[in-house]
C-alpha cells in the first residue's frame, strides 16, 4: 500500500519563513525542563524580544521556543498563528513588498 504525503499548510510555511529572519539562540536544558532553562537563560542574557530558542533536551530532541512581548510561546504555535504577533509583522511586510515588486515586473 503506498504512503500518502502529509500535506503541508501554506500558513505553517509562511510562519517557517518569517521565523527564519528572527535571531536564534541554541542552549542545552541540562537538568531543568526545557522551558525552565529557556526562562533563566533569557533572564539572565536579558534577550529582546522577539528572538527563537533552541533548547537541546537531550542528544535527539531540541524542543523550540518563541520569544515575544507577549511571553514565551511554543515555535509550532507561532508558525500556525503568525499573524497574531505584531513584532513578526513587522518582517513580514518587506518580504511581502519584494513579491509584488518582482510581480509587477
Amino acid at each position: 500500500m503506498a504512503r500518502r504525503r502529509k500535506r503541508k499548510s501554506r500558513r505553517r510555511q509562511e510562519g517557517r519563513r518569517i521565523l527564519e529572519h528572527v535571531p536564534q539562540y541554541s542552549i542545552e536544558s541540562g537538568e531543568e525542563k526545557p522551558v525552565t532553562a529557556a526562562r533563566k537563560f533569557i533572564q539572565a542574557e536579558g534577550i529582546a524580544p522577539p528572538a527563537l530558542l533552541l533548547v537541546k533536551r537531550n542528544e535527539h530532541t531540541t524542543d523550540r521556543y518563541f520569544w515575544a512581548e507577549k511571553g514565551l510561546f511554543g515555535a509550532q504555535y507561532v508558525e500556525e498563528n503568525h499573524f497574531l504577533f505584531p513584532s513578526l509583522r513587522t518582517l513580514e511586510a518587506p518580504a511581502g513588498a519584494e513579491l509584488l515588486a518582482v510581480a509587477s515586473r
